[in-house]
């Protein structure tokens, strides 16, 4: 299915049942987001708010709410993407198959981004930023965001749409010193093309013209967010997609999609930030305010009956969780063509995706050793931590599996076999001082603290036990998993007192190594049941919350040659540190109002 615009998709969906029309007034004060989780939550449709107060236009959300409802978006486009992606990583098998891969080639034509200068029905209108929904997700935010924007750039050494870069990095519309109308935050985090363009602008001392399309074809926001290779524009994914070219023109010298809904253009000039956010973000904390780049609005256009998409983003679970699976069906196999040896890895959603990191690769180095120990696995880590997005993973596990049967995505399992077989003296492998994910607080400043891979391999060492040993019957524990102990002590107070903590812990348990060799493991929390209860909750808890070269200890721990080792089990103190960002959480009073509400609607 080609769609032309957001409308043209949102009619498709209605037309097929995934679609809801919200026709009371809702308020884009914390009303329209608590919809938005609920029905998200029960896995329901896509929303259409038609009566949003404080604007005229109407606006979307869960569009991509479920991996279902984006493939069925994709539905004719998405088995061509998959074959593009798989000529590129073996070109051999175009040659072998040269009719179906004529086929891949004109859905490629797709590719070529389209001038329109004829068509412009984004500049139907031009209007202010307190025209549009300013849309206030959670109670903490520092003022109303673009939660599904497609932010585009062209670098000033090579400009044009074959150059530029498209990527959803949050905009902030209101509050905080912007001034209103005149100035927006533009929040973009490492490893962004944004900033290798703005780096370039700022040598040469000129403004980076910067334009913000938000609706506009499905296809162009998966762009957004789509890891394309530096240098590849987002604009050619997005005519593949969408089985329809990127449509744009040039407007008081700034590119304009033209199938877009909305459209904010302005320039960020060198040297010039401000504070942005708070913002309730994607890990289930706040990222805090910071200073970021301020973008001068220009011009802001809107089409005639526009629709503001956006999202939700929260603990994870969320909507952006769909454009992780989408990326998943699409690229396939891609990554183990880019990391050799490299078979599987799964960025766990539910811990906040780039907190946690679970690969399985090849152990080929040694056949001939009789002892199996990681080896090859070691250097697909360090690959993984220099490639693109999986460069800021914190925790990384790695592993070889030779009968191919185990899977990244069944984590319990996954968890049980690298427990089974970890040398706990050998295996952890620290990263200090080291760049970390923007969102991440835990550690030690703004994009910094620490990594970890965790590479065990070989035969299984131990069995893990499945009852909580008789030890650690002075504390609060609850077990989360064979193997693995949820241990409730005070309130973090400062590292000095978590080290007599530790010491204390220490003294107690090396007593008693023997009870605990079915216990590799313990998450130290605030919460042993709830860190207990649910699977989400153990990877949220337990990798959220840990700067792996502050918060990891160990039973009988020791450093030898600047390696660091345990002869008991490894401790994670997963506790709320008081720089920690804070949980987010839901209003009561927005709550019992979504109630009254969706207790109309049937879905």
């Amino acid at each position: 299915m080609s769609y032309s615009s957001l409308e043209n998709c949102l009619l498709d969906l209605e037309k097929n049942g995934h679609l809801l029309r919200i026709k009371e007034e809702v308020d884009p004060h914390l009303e329209m987001a608590a919809i938005h989780l609920r029905v998200y939550e029960q896995e329901g449709p896509a929303l259409l708010f038609e009566n949003v107060k404080g604007t005229k236009y109407r606006c979307a959300s869960n569009i991509f709410g479920t991996l279902e409802r984006s493939k069925f978006i994709f539905r004719d486009t998405l088995k061509q993407v998959q074959d593009l992606i798989e000529v590129k990583n073996d070109p051999i098998k175009a040659i072998k198959n040269p009719i179906k891969n004529f086929k891949t080639g004109m859905a490629a034509l797709k590719a070529l981004p389209l001038k329109n200068p004829l068509s412009k029905p984004v500049l139907y209108e031009e209007i202010s930023i307190t025209d549009l929904p300013l849309i206030h997700h959670w109670k903490m935010d520092g003022g109303a965001f673009v939660t599904l924007p497609q932010v585009y750039s062209e670098d000033v050494d090579t400009p044009g749409i074959m150059k530029s870069n498209l990527g959803m990095y949050r905009i902030q519309l209101n509050g905080n010193d912007y001034e209103l109308n005149k100035e927006i935050g533009l929040h973009y985090q490492l490893h962004r093309g944004i900033g290798v363009h703005q780096t370039n602008a700022n040598k040469k001392g000129v403004p980076l013209k910067v334009s913000c399309f938000v609706g506009g074809p499905p296809s162009h926001t998966v762009s957004a967010v789509m890891p394309l290779p530096e240098g590849i524009s987002e604009m050619t994914f997005a005519g593949v997609l969408g089985n329809r070219r990127f449509r744009y023109t040039y407007q008081d010298g700034f590119c304009v999609s033209t199938d877009a809904d909305f459209v904010i253009t302005g320039e960020v000039f060198p040297n010039e930030v401000k504070p942005e956010g708070p913002f309730g973000d994607h890990l289930g904390y706040y990222s805090l305010q910071h200073n970021f780049p301020v973008m001068k609005v220009h011009k802001v256009y809107a089409k005639k009956n526009a629709i503001w998409a956006f999202t939700v983003v929260g603990r994870p679970p969320q909507e952006d969780t769909s454009f992780g699976q989408l990326i998943h069906e699409m690229t396939g196999n891609a990554l183990k063509h880019e990391i050799p040896g490299l078979k599987e890895v799964h960025a766990v959603d539910a811990a906040g995706v780039h907190p946690l990191l679970l690969a399985i690769g090849s152990e080929r180095y040694t056949p001939y050793n009789q002892t199996k120990q990681p080896a090859e696995i070691l250097t697909i880590a360090n690959h993984a931590l220099g490639t693109g997005q999986l460069s800021l993973a914190k925790f990384l596990f790695i592993t070889a599996d030779e009968t191919n049967q185990l899977s990244t995505h069944n984590i319990e399992a996954y968890f049980q076999y690298i427990l089974e077989r970890i040398n706990l003296a050998r295996d952890i492998h620290f990263y200090t001082k080291t760049s970390m994910d923007t969102l991440d607080y835990s550690g030690d400043g703004l994009n910094t603290g620490s990594k970890v891979v965790i590479a065990a391999y070989g035969d299984v060492k131990r069995k893990l036990a499945s009852q909580i040993p008789s030890c650690f019957n002075e504390w609060k524990t609850a077990m989360i998993m064979p193997g693995v102990v949820a241990l409730q002590l005070n309130q973090y107070h400062s590292p000095q007192q978590t080290l007599h903590e530790m010491n204390l812990l220490n003294d107690k348990l090396k007593l008693n190594l023997d009870e605990l060799t079915g216990i590799p493991l313990i998450i130290v929390c605030d919460d042993a049941n709830f860190t207990a209860q649910t699977l989400n909750n153990f990877v949220w808890v337990a990798f959220t919350r840990c700067n792996p070269s502050h918060d990891i200890h160990g039973i009988a721990a020791f450093t030898e040659n600047k390696h660091w080792g345990c002869n008991g089990p490894m401790i994670i103190d997963a506790r709320i540190k008081p720089h920690h960002a804070p949980v987010l959480q839901k209003e009561e009073a927005v709550e019992r109002r979504v109630d009254e509400i969706l207790a109309k609607y049937k879905f």
